[in-house]
């Protein structure tokens, strides 16, 4: 893999992390376009133990664009190393009744050759409140 195929992979996977869930969570545009543009089509996404397929994906966008009203990402920690990512990340949601649900997200993913991500294995920590 070249040194520009890395910086590719890295910019993708930086927006994948960063842009991805304000498209899906707070945009309009057709959700299946969305995820189309970060996932393959036989995308696996095991989140906490739980198995998402890409039509998983595109009804779980449903719920979050009816309660999310604002969010923020910040990325802690990032590494992309040939076909494979790895990052720990902080997500912040504000819900539409005021509240606010902060996780800490430790996420491996794989890319396929054309750069969108064929599989993601995630664990999430929700924080407590202080």
């Amino acid at each position: 893999m070249s040194a520009d195929s890395t910086v590719d992979l890295e910019e993708r996977f930086h927006a994948f992390l960063t842009r991805s869930p304000h498209e899906l969570g707070l945009g309009r545009e057709d959700p299946a376009e969305i995820i189309d543009r970060y996932y393959t089509p036989d995308i696996e996404y095991c989140n906490d133990g739980v198995r998402l397929d890409r039509d998983r994906l595109i009804a779980h966008v449903g719920p979050a664009r009816r309660n999310g009203r604002e969010l923020e990402i910040e990325v802690r920690e990032a590494l992309v190393r040939g076909d494979r990512a790895a990052a720990r990340y902080t997500l912040r949601a504000v819900m539409r009744k005021g509240n606010t649900v902060e996780m800490e997200i430790y996420l491996f993913a794989r890319f396929a050759p054309d750069g969108r991500i064929r599989r993601v294995d995630s664990i999430t920590r929700t924080i407590p409140r202080k």
